[in-house]
């Protein structure tokens, strides 16, 4: 999915944000932060949207998938769910530091 809809940051905050209840209950979500490009203000049509997650109750691998593509649709955007004990292991504190707490 091609980001069309010219959505600033700002604005899939203020999205992000609405829909974080639902989040919490429907998908156990305890923690939400935009990163990459979005934050650095270097997106373009071709980029994701990339959150940062963590959940208070893990999903399995289907439940994961289920729930970025909700995300996307939702958003109108692809969307790049990352987990933060896995981002961290990856690539240290410098990504997880310029992140955009939902």
């Amino acid at each position: 999915m091609e980001n069309t809809n010219n959505t600033t940051t700002e604005e899939h905050i203020k999205q992000l944000r609405e829909l974080l209840p639902e989040l919490e209950k429907k998908f156990n979500v305890s923690s939400l932060a935009i990163f990459g490009p979005y934050v650095r203000n270097e997106e373009n049509k071709k980029s994701d949207l990339d959150l940062l997650i963590e959940y208070s109750e893990m999903p399995g691998l289907l439940g994961f998938i289920e729930h970025e593509k909700y995300l996307s649709d939702r958003l109108g955007i692809k969307v790049g769910l990352i987990l933060k004990p896995v981002l961290k292991q990856m690539v240290g504190k410098d990504i997880v530091n310029e992140t955009i707490l939902i």
